[in-house]
């Protein structure tokens, strides 16, 4: 049976799409309702990444299994539900919970996505398939804030009509023919961990600690210096992601996806680097567009890679542990980079950035070798 590739991209968009809106509407949310500071937005921001973190591996595993619609339904359920809770919750505490809740649901929805479309995908183009997918997700993280600027006090609202619409979409895909029978029982530590991932995840991990001070604080950031870019700044960084993506993805099964990383991460560097210090609107959505560009590829580079080093083995288990790598950089920047910004001021939260940046670049150099033939993966 045909993977209905258009029809989930679709649905993990909308999906992320309301995710993403939840990046522009928080920090002021926090702020305006609670009464917190750039530590508490931080963490609104990065704490739904716990649990989708957390999640990941499991669909991923349920996926393997041909468990694929099931588990991206619920992942469509459990995002409306967050976005409903983040509307009613009266506390900083309710709110988190409705975070981890949506987090959850997020990481269902994608991790169980992406494996139903590379089963129907040939090896050779492994890596452009994941770029090309990936934009489902990706686009919606970088085009939701657009979003929630353009419906301003209804954003909400929004959130939840957006998940709604995700689980319509998928409601009306055929049954997953692939399914071997009831869920496996995890017996170790091993069988959520392959053993070819770890150092991709290492790479990943150290970019998404970049990606995660831009979405957490980037706002911030602009806002208290006055700059005056602060309502469309992500939407530069969207525009520019989205079109690195788009165009670059085929070459990551050209030239690799070791190469492909260390080129991105180091714009990814000069970028945050040039935030940091830019003091004025046009050197800010310079730097933000070129942070953009620097972060498109790095996603499916690394799921090359990962692929490449399982041997093409449990693919939803192996991408799903590879993004919760991702997951758990962008749920550390939120909190440690809001906390060195009411230290030490935003620009160090950027050059902190920046530094995560330089060590991805170094464990992609001097770690991440290509493998040899009959060497261990």
């Amino acid at each position: 049976m045909a993977v209905p590739v258009r029809r989930l991209w679709v649905a993990v968009l909308c999906g992320y799409l309301a995710f993403g809106a939840t990046l522009q509407a928080l920090p002021t949310h926090v702020a305006e309702k609670y009464g917190g500071g750039a530590l508490a937005g931080g963490t609104a921001v990065g704490i739904a990444f716990l649990a989708t973190a957390c999640a990941r591996p499991f669909a991923g595993r349920l996926a393997d299994g041909g468990w694929s619609r099931p588990v991206v339904l619920a992942g469509g359920v459990l995002t409306a539900i967050g976005g409903l809770g983040q509307l009613v919750a009266p506390n900083l505490g309710s709110l988190f919970v409705a975070r981890l809740v949506m987090g959850a649901g997020e990481a269902a929805l994608f991790s169980a996505a992406l494996p139903w479309v590379l089963a129907g995908t040939r090896v050779a183009q492994r890596g452009r398939a994941a770029g090309w997918f990936g934009l489902s997700m990706w686009g919606g993280l970088a085009g939701g804030p657009v979003v929630a600027s353009l419906v301003g006090d209804r954003v909400w609202w929004t959130v939840v009509g957006l998940a709604v619409a995700s689980t319509v979409l998928v409601l009306t895909t055929r049954a997953d023919s692939t399914r071997t029978g009831p869920p496996t029982r995890i017996r170790g530590l091993r069988d959520l961990l392959p053993a070819g991932v770890p150092l991709p995840g290492a790479t990943i991990g150290l970019a998404a600690y970049c990606y995660g001070t831009i979405a957490a604080l980037l706002v911030l950031r602009l806002r208290a210096d006055g700059i005056g870019v602060d309502g469309y700044a992500l939407g530069v960084f969207a525009a520019a992601f989205l079109v690195a993506r788009f165009a670059g993805s085929p070459l990551v099964d050209r030239y690799g996806g070791r190469a492909v990383a260390a080129s991105t991460i180091t714009l990814e560097v000069v970028a945050l680097a040039g935030i940091a210090t830019a003091g004025g609107p046009v050197a800010s959505l310079l730097f933000t567009a070129l942070a953009g560009v620097g972060l498109a590829l790095v996603y499916p580079a690394c799921v090359s890679l990962t692929l490449d080093r399982v041997g093409g083995l449990r693919p939803g288990l192996s991408t799903g542990v590879l993004t919760s790598c991702w997951d758990l950089g962008v749920l550390a920047a939120g909190p440690l980079g809001g906390l060195v910004a009411e230290r030490h001021g935003f620009p160090a939260a950027f050059f902190g950035a920046a530094g995560a940046g330089a060590v991805c670049l170094t464990v992609c150099l001097v770690f991440l070798r290509p493998r040899r033939a009959g060497s261990p993966r």
